[in-house]
Parts: C-alpha cells; sequence; structure tokens
C-alpha cells in the first residue's frame, strides 16, 4: 500500500502531502482539526504571526496527548490492580473448594 499525494488545506494554506489511501480521511479530519484549533488561537490570542501559532497549537496538542497518555497509563494500572484481586479472589475460591468438595456435592477422583 504505497502513499499517494492528497492535497490539504490549514489555515489558508494548501499542502500537499502523501498518504495511503485507507488513511485519507484521518488526515482530512486531522487537517480540519488543525485549522479550526489555528483559527481559534488567531481569535482568542489576538496573535496573527502564523508560525507562533503553529508553535501554540503544536505545544497545546502535545500538553493534551501528555495528558491522554497519563490518564491511559493510570487506567492500565487500576485495570491491572483489578484483575491481580479478580484472580487472588478466583485462586482463594478454587483452593476452598477443593478442601471442601462435600459443599458443593462435587467430589474429586
Amino acid at each position: 500500500m504505497s502513499a499517494q499525494p492528497v492535497d490539504i488545506q490549514i489555515f489558508g494554506r494548501s499542502l500537499r502531502v502523501n498518504c495511503p489511501p485507507e488513511q485519507r480521511e484521518a488526515l482530512s479530519k486531522a487537517a480540519e482539526e488543525l485549522d479550526r484549533r489555528l483559527q481559534d488561537l488567531k481569535i482568542r490570542t489576538r496573535v496573527s504571526n502564523t508560525e507562533q501559532l503553529v508553535f501554540i497549537a503544536a505545544l497545546n496538542i502535545c500538553y493534551e496527548l501528555e495528558q491522554e497518555k497519563h490518564k491511559t497509563s493510570d487506567y492500565a494500572a487500576s485495570m491491572e490492580q483489578r484483575i491481580r484481586t479478580l484472580q487472588k479472589t478466583l485462586e482463594q475460591a478454587l483452593l476452598e473448594q477443593g478442601r471442601n468438595p462435600e459443599r458443593t456435592g462435587l467430589k474429586f477422583e
């Protein structure tokens, strides 16, 4: 799957970038989001220098990405702890059942 040139518009500028055909829609959405962020920043900050706006947007996006990484890491750690607790609970239940087979009417031979 080779990349093909795709034209996108960001902040009034046309760019041609190579993109695999199956990722074209995602690229288009990303370009729209970046354009929206730049337009919003221009209004909020009253900065008209395109280069400054791009750097501010990049910093904001990197900050948001870092926050999402932390949330994902925290969530993964929480899930790992829950899985360990569930495993211990299951192991304990199996041990207790193995010690008392008559409780459930099961007999091991």
